[in-house]
């Protein structure tokens, strides 16, 4: 097991990155950042582009193989590979990789979006595939566009990130509407106090939008939701995978 590490993501990313950020810039260093990032998609598109039906799972990197919480995210991994899905995350330790041992456990795929810092992070040790990004929108577009669930454990501002961007592509009609559920009731029940005696009493959201997440402290509930939603709504099966193309090198 990865110890969790208490920095992570909590030092500066490479320096190019950081620069890239720091608003306008020389026209030759936007220019070259740009085909990076350009570079840096096509690899991620490259890399995950037959991995399966995927679910991510979202988390926090600091919680240890001793947590209740690390149990949860061992018992939803192993769950979701149990019906067919490739479990993918972050690639960290904590319940990151929690979920990805879980899908590991049963036999099943792991695939993990790994993100680079000046302190080496390794990637957990129980993936079939990784890469790792540069930047973190890029990785976070990567763990959205190939899955068709989203289960968010406790986390931090990483994992709350990762839930309202979701829940705001929903939202705004960018990606379908894919299950979001968030595991365990009492890390979450202010958020969902705060979303419903705020938000939606003062309408910045509607009701409906607070509908679409669902709360539960059971795997079982959890993955059943997703492939019902998975077969039902989007007509997911277990047929074959798509076909390699030799002239691309795949």
């Amino acid at each position: 097991m990865t110890d969790p590490d208490p920095r992570w993501g909590k030092v500066p990313g490479p320096p190019t990155v950081s620069k890239f950020l720091e608003g306008p810039q020389p026209r030759r260093f936007e220019t070259w950042s740009a085909l990076e990032i350009f570079r840096e998609l096509v690899r991620g598109f490259r890399a995950l582009h037959f991995i399966g039906p995927c679910v991510t799972v979202f988390g926090s990197a600091r919680f240890g193989e001793d947590h209740k919480y690390y149990a949860l995210a061992r018992e939803v991994g192993a769950g979701l590979a149990r019906v067919g899905f490739t479990v993918m995350t972050g690639g960290g330790p904590g319940l990151m990789e929690a979920a990805n041992r879980g899908a590991k456990d049963v036999g099943g795929r792991s695939v993990g979006c790994n993100i680079e810092l000046p302190r080496e992070q390794q990637p957990n040790p129980y993936l079939d595939r990784w890469i790792t990004f540069r930047h973190f929108f890029v990785r976070k577009l990567m763990l959205i566009k190939y899955s068709y669930a989203f289960i968010a454990l406790p986390g931090g501002f990483g994992t709350m990130d990762e839930i309202f961007e979701t829940a705001t592509l929903i939202q705004t009609g960018k990606i379908q509407q894919f299950p979001l559920v968030l595991m365990g009731s009492d890390y979450w029940a202010p958020l969902i106090a705060f979303l419903r005696d705020r938000l939606v009493a003062e309408r910045t959201i509607a009701p409906e939008d607070l509908d679409r997440i669902t709360v539960t402290d059971s795997p079982e509930e959890a993955v059943e939701r997703v492939t019902r939603v998975g077969m039902d709504r989007f007509g997911l099966t277990y047929g074959p995978p798509p076909r390699r193309r030799w002239l691309l090198r795949e």
